[in-house]
């Protein structure tokens, strides 16, 4: 302790030891699990350094262990735009998913010349958490930043809460890069989240259903004081962003992630070909009740990184890695009764009504049951003593019934001939699994996702009207259908968030610019099943009215290019549906006059040809590429098969490259395209 005499450089040293000496104990403690001293002895330590402080608070640094306590309660979180994305990962379930990703895996590396005929790739094997994914952002060594994943793009900034985790360094040890973005996991113990459980009911609180959602509840409290009661423990498997040297592979990387002071679970090991990925898998689902936290599958990476970027990323995720996924846990419960939900989409859904199961750590009281067809495969009952599952450990899902347990006079599920939320005819067309309500432009439930199609650009085009607008809008009670926009003034808009005086005044001028579409972008907008872009086209150019297209019976309908029994049943019903005829009146009404489109000019090189569009191009955009192609009198479409003409590839071409070549359809880049639209060839 302090006498106040010592000088300025003598307390600083031992504030330096001190907070040394603490940080090796939390490291020992918390990382390595391996304590030297007696929980005593350390808060001795901790209150010599909090009462040195105390005497000389000019002295105290931010990354002080006695900085963990927890500042201020939050008013909210804060956004972070993560620097590299935080991607998610593709599932794996069964054996043969294994074995066709080894492959995968194996032949592209093998020709990019990386890997020899006889060699098996090799891979870093690690435990899948069930934690909540964090990323921890170091520059010079210190703790400056921390955000969930949030939409992988975007997170919430959480540093306040996450520096009271004794598991967290504040420091990095060693030699660290200037700037080092470290991902990994937060959890709880499940021996910890019991004692919580304890405690929480001692006190009259809340009881946390399993430990994922303790750990979620506990990092996302406003008030940091709050975490830093609660037993929360990180792991790091991963980097974002990193400005200086770095190892060349994945175990490489997690050494040096724990030679830093960052906990690495030791449950991993290196190992090479699809059967030793499989006994890693075995070993570990067996040892699973046993660990001290939850995992849900396990996770392989290839181990070079170099190899990593020749393999590069799919969509959302990486190719070189994949989660493999435990077999779901079931249980058995009463099926009270079957109802139906209307997605935003107007999808018609069947959902199970449970008798409460605790079902993989959660209680579930609602599972899906798919679509009819689904329903009648698995003789579903109400009534029924029914088989629950968690799919992958996050879907609840109704497996079956247990059929010797069911009474007398259990009835079989009847789909409801009319919308639960609009009233409007369910309908289901030929060939689809999905039956729909046809109320598309009334109905509640699909509004939101009606304008959000309907004022797109390659509809309505009304710049300004976005998803957050219109979910104001439609929450309050203002837009009830699609002709409501065009009553908007800008006295009212003002009164939104975020939404000024001349943003206001843009966006009525942009509405009342929309009130003369072409006939194409307005039968667009209406959102018909089955009628896309091309479809809307062909309607426009045939009918040349939208009276004439509301009026025409399917052998009218028929008679369009490309119009099949299927589209022209799905056109016929829309404008048979009553509710949907009194929104477009009430749009004709409201001034909305669609122009009259011209047939395309030029020569139609494409006429009678469908091409898919995948990847970017090198000038064109999608939109510009999809408008040439139709205005040559083609057919854009959206997938591939045996019909499809031409596949144009850009950079990062998908499934659908893929799928073109094992067809053999005709490839063609940018240069190719261009060419036939110039002269059909």
């Amino acid at each position: 302790m302090s006498d106040g005499k010592e000088s300025a450089a003598d307390v600083q040293e031992t504030l330096q030891r001190l907070r040394e000496e603490i940080s090796a104990h939390n490291h020992r403690y918390y990382v390595l699990d391996a304590p030297v001293i007696s929980d005593a002895k350390y808060d001795e330590l901790m209150a010599q350094l909090q009462a040195l402080e105390q005497l000389h608070p000019d002295m105290i640094v931010p990354e002080s262990p006695t900085q963990r306590v927890g500042g201020a309660p939050l008013a909210a979180f804060d956004s972070v735009r993560h620097a590299v994305p935080m991607r998610s990962l593709g599932n794996a379930f069964e054996p043969d998913d294994i074995l066709a990703f080894d492959k995968r895996i194996a032949d592209t590396l093998r020709a990019a010349g990386m890997l020899g005929q006889d060699q098996a790739v090799e891979y870093m094997a690690e435990c899948k958490f069930d934690g909540l994914a964090i990323s921890l952002r170091y520059e010079n060594g210190l703790l400056v930043q921390a955000a969930t994943r949030g939409d992988g793009q975007v997170g919430e900034d959480v540093t306040s809460n996450i520096r009271t985790l004794r598991s967290v360094p504040l420091k990095l040890r060693g030699d660290f890069p200037e700037v080092l973005e470290v991902r990994g996991e937060v959890l709880m113990y499940r021996s910890d989240f019991d004692a919580l459980n304890q405690a929480q009911q001692a006190r009259g609180e809340k009881i946390f259903v399993n430990p994922r959602n303790a750990a979620a509840g506990s990092l996302r409290q406003l008030d940091p004081r709050i975490t830093a009661r609660r037993p929360l423990r990180f792991f790091a498997y991963g980097w974002g962003q990193i400005q200086g040297d770095q190892p060349q592979t994945q175990a490489g990387a997690l050494e040096w992630l724990e030679r830093l002071g960052l906990p690495v679970n030791s449950e991993r090991a290196l190992i090479k070909g699809a059967d030793q990925l499989l006994e890693y898998y075995a070993r570990m689902n067996e040892r699973r009740a046993g660990l001290p936290f939850d995992i849900d599958g396990v996770v392989y990476k290839v181990n070079a990184l170099d190899a990593q970027e020749v393999l590069g990323y799919v969509a959302r995720a990486p190719r070189f890695a994949v989660a493999h996924k435990f077999p779901a846990q079931e249980e058995t419960t009463l099926l009270m009764d079957i109802e139906v939900q209307v997605g935003r989409t107007g999808a018609i859904t069947p959902v199970a009504r449970l008798k409460p199961v605790f079902v993989g750590g959660v209680t579930v009281t609602n599972a899906t049951l798919h679509n009819e067809d689904e329903v009648r495969r698995k003789d579903v009952r109400v009534g029924d003593t029914v088989i629950v599952r968690r799919a992958g450990d996050v879907i609840p899902e109704v497996v079956g019934p247990v059929i010797e347990l069911r009474p007398e006079g259990a009835e079989s599920f009847v789909m409801p001939a009319a919308c639960p939320v609009c009233g409007s005819a369910i309908q289901r067309l030929e060939g689809e699994a999905v039956s729909r309500c046809t109320g598309d432009l009334f109905c509640p439930a699909q509004r939101k996702q009606s304008l959000l199609h309907a004022v797109g650009r390659k509809a309505l085009d009304i710049e300004g009207l976005g998803e957050r607008l219109i979910d104001q809008l439609v929450d309050s009670g203002r837009i009830r259908s699609l002709a409501d926009l065009f009553t908007l003034r800008v006295e009212e808009l003002v009164l939104f968030d975020r939404m000024g005086r001349k943003s206001a005044e843009n966006l009525v001028a942009a509405i009342d610019k929309a009130r003369h579409p072409s006939l194409r972008a307005l039968l667009f907008a209406l959102g018909i099943r089955q009628v896309g872009e091309t479809t809307a086209r062909d309607l426009a150019l045939h009918f040349g009215s939208l009276d004439a297209v509301m009026q025409a019976d399917e052998e009218a309908l028929l008679a369009v290019n490309d119009v099949g029994p299927v589209v022209a049943s799905s056109i016929r019903q829309f404008f048979a549906e009553a509710h949907n005829r009194e929104v477009v009146q009430a749009l004709l009404d409201a001034g909305v006059s669609p122009t009259v489109d011209a047939a395309p000019s030029g020569r139609l090189v494409l006429s009678g040809r469908t091409l898919v569009l995948t990847g970017t191009l090198p000038t064109l955009t999608r939109d510009e590429a999809t408008r040439r192609i139709l205005a040559a009198g083609g057919k854009v479409s959206g997938s591939v098969s045996k019909k499809t003409s031409y596949v144009v590839a850009g950079e990062e071409a998908g499934t659908k490259l893929t799928k073109a070549q094992d067809l053999g359809v005709a490839i063609l880049d940018e240069a190719g395209l261009i060419a036939l639209l110039e002269n059909g060839r």
